[in-house]
């Protein structure tokens, strides 16, 4: 069971796929909130250049299943 970071603040996102983004560059979690009722989901040791090649990407969604998904630490926290 991986321990899960709360109070993260999120911020909208344009995406079809996300409502919310946060991350935490000191513990490099990463939060996303899905849209249709998919929650909330931390991925753990998620690197500020990740990030920082997550946000700027054109399609959030696309990236978070190519380069996210199933590679990084994750757990359902709401």
């Amino acid at each position: 069971m991986l321990l899960c970071y709360m109070n993260m603040r999120r911020r909208q996102v344009k995406s079809s796929a996300l409502q919310s983004v946060g991350y935490d560059a000191e513990k490099h979690i990463l939060e996303l909130e899905f849209k249709e009722h998919s929650g909330v989901w931390q991925y753990l040791n998620f690197k500020p250049a990740a990030y920082k090649k997550f946000i700027n990407s054109p399609s959030l969604g696309s990236f978070f299943v190519k380069r996210i998904k199933g590679k990084y630490p994750e757990e359902k926290v709401a």
